[in-house]
């Protein structure tokens, strides 16, 4: 019978074989997607344990359309449909089960779907697999309008994009999201990076351009990054929410959200959105200061790419040894092998400790690798 001790050789061979590692305690975690440092807040997670105690019960216990909604669950789904101009929201497991919902369930026979080149893989999983997607150059607005004009469905449009792209930290350009309205098409915005990170009150990128939810705008949130807790949500009209709750197998079919992180995430979400104004000024001088030192990110994400896998992993361990942790972002999850910056919010000296990384990363970043400009 064989086994898959083969595949795991050559991926060891490739330096591609990954492991979970436990890192030690005290780096400057620059690698993670906690932007504001809310995961280390232990005031708020006693906030959060103090809201749960109210509470009759502390776990779901079922499917979210059985009888695993909880109070604590509507009371944030309320939350954030006042925050973001929402008709409905509904709560979802992951960022992951969000996409799956979306492009599994919205997507019908006759409809069609243009994606972004560099949309999540989460939602790609599901869009690969679907004669009715077609995937439109990464932030082209020209390309998305072309094939819009060449493809013409006897269903509905969709169009999926990313409000700040994981693995390169940039943003769409206005021209795609206004592309949306011009074509009476659904837009699919994952705001997965972009909540809590950019807008002018830190509410994404449709605050970023002055825009509005409209009742074809599509949401996708999640909390395990600048809301430093665990779980999505998904933001729409009460049309759309009420077709996913009965017909996204991601929703349906797992148990709702856990309470512990539901409470958590209502406490995190409402501290940032009670003075975004000591965020916001933080997150501007991260970017300043990274600028000092050549580089630009219109976000929270900053990649620098390397020659070799082989030299990214030295980087990472490298840096490892000066006390930072980054990301060491390899194939297949991009094409060439990328140390990812992550602008977090630290315990203590966030700009100092940034002005050393970027000192340590100037030493490690030979002159003749420009770095990537978001």
């Amino acid at each position: 019978m064989p086994n898959y001790a083969f595949e795991l050789k050559a991926l060891e061979r490739a330096n591609l074989h990954r492991k979970r590692r436990l890192y030690p305690p005290g780096l400057a975690d620059f690698a993670s997607n906690d932007y504001l440092g809310l995961g280390g807040r232990k005031d708020l997670l006693q906030q959060a344990f103090e809201l749960l105690q109210e509470q009759s019960t502390h776990a779901p216990k079922a499917s979210m359309l059985v009888n695993g909604y909880h109070p604590l669950h509507q009371e944030l789904e309320s939350y954030l449909c006042q925050l973001l101009d929402f008709e409905a929201c509904v709560l979802v497991g992951s960022g992951f089960l969000g996409n799956v919902a979306l492009i599994e369930a919205l997507v019908r026979r006759n409809d069609l779907l243009f994606m972004d080149a560099h949309y999540h893989a989460s939602g790609q999983f599901i869009a690969k697999k679907s004669p009715n997607t077609i995937f439109f150059n990464h932030n082209d607005g020209q390309d998305l309008h072309a094939k819009l004009k060449q493809h013409q469905p006897k269903g509905r449009i969709l169009i999926a994009i990313e409000g700040v792209y994981s693995m390169d930290g940039t943003i769409p350009p206005l021209e795609i999201l206004k592309c949306a309205g011009e074509h009476n098409a659904y837009l699919v915005l994952d705001e997965a990076h972009s909540l809590g990170t950019i807008g002018t009150n830190l509410k994404g990128v449709l605050e970023h351009y002055g825009l509005k939810p409209t009742e074809k705008t599509i949401v996708l949130g999640t909390f395990s990054k600048a809301y430093g807790s665990y779980g999505a949500f998904i933001g729409a009209s009460g049309e759309i929410i009420d077709f996913l709750c009965n017909r996204a197998k991601s929703i349906i079919y797992t148990t709702s959200l856990s309470v512990l992180d539901t409470a958590l995430s209502l406490v995190n979400i409402q501290e940032v959105y009670k003075n975004p104004s000591s965020y916001i000024e933080l997150l501007e001088q991260m970017r300043g200061c990274v600028a000092g030192f050549g580089w630009h990110t219109p976000s929270n994400i900053l990649t620098l790419p390397l020659a070799s896998i082989k030299d990214l992993l030295e980087a990472q361990e490298t840096l490892l040894e000066e006390g930072f942790i980054c990301g060491a972002i390899r194939p297949p999850t991009t094409k060439k092998p990328l140390l990812r910056v992550g602008l977090n919010v630290q315990p203590t000296n966030t700009l100092g400790l940034l002005k050393d990384l970027c000192g340590c990363l100037q030493g490690l970043y030979l002159p003749n690798r420009p770095p990537v400009v978001g």
